[in-house]
């Protein structure tokens, strides 16, 4: 039985029209005078954290920990002020599959799981009004490393749970081969959406154990 269900965010719950690609770049030019500096940044399936490093080492910039916290501090302002300008849309079947899971008579916790900073994605998700569904989750600035926030959003859920979960109780739903890889790292169930900008064949080749084109393709009894 599937206790924990772990969301993605960007590509698999929303898509923004770039918000976060957009923040990130008017963080670079008016905070680190640094144009254009996002075009040979790569975002998909990856951790803020680790996003804004390979900016620095790019750069030459130093990669301290007051120019994370000046990096991200305008981040969020600027992330803020460029969702309310785009027409960004909650992705076919989210918001329905959360709906079913939450109305299962043994309903699993739902939580994230997300390279984004933690601030980051409650103003996505915030304004997409999805926010709320979440009991947990784990971010960007828990760990760099994404199969390691994988763990600590597992041991949240179980906090929750109240009790160990085993990786066959755990699922894990996204939109790239990172989320692939770091649900593998837990060895939980993993569930492919190919609504991101990966196709469904190339997400096929990462053998999840289900890959569907959206969301909506998922009857929540017969999946679970």
């Amino acid at each position: 039985m599937i206790r924990l269900v772990l969301f993605d965010i960007d590509g698999t719950l929303i898509q923004t029209g770039g918000a976060g690609e957009k923040a990130f770049a008017q963080v670079c030019e008016r905070e680190f005078n640094v144009p254009d500096a996002t075009k040979n940044l790569h975002f998909a399936g990856r951790t803020d954290p680790a996003i804004v490093r390979d900016f620095f080492k790019q750069f030459g910039i130093a990669q301290t920990s007051e120019h994370f916290a000046r990096f991200f501090s305008a981040y969020v302002i600027w992330l803020e002020k460029i969702l309310a300008t785009l027409d960004g849309t909650v992705l076919p079947g989210a918001r329905e599959l959360i709906a079913s899971f939450q109305a299962m008579p043994h309903r699993p916790v739902i939580g994230l799981l997300t390279g984004n900073i933690k601030q980051g994605a409650q103003l996505k998700l915030s304004h997409y009004r999805l926010w709320d569904l979440f009991a947990t989750g784990a971010y960007g600035d828990d760990h760099e490393d994404r199969n390691q926030i994988a763990v600590i959003a597992r041991d949240r859920g179980a906090e929750i749970v109240g009790a160990p979960l085993r990786g066959e109780e755990i699922l894990v739903i996204g939109d790239t081969p990172r989320d692939i890889e770091c649900g593998r790292a837990i060895g939980a169930k993993i569930l492919a959406v190919a609504t991101g900008i990966f196709p469904i064949e190339q997400l096929r080749s990462h053998q999840a154990h289900w890959t569907v084109s959206t969301l909506g393709d998922i009857d929540t009894v017969e999946f679970l």
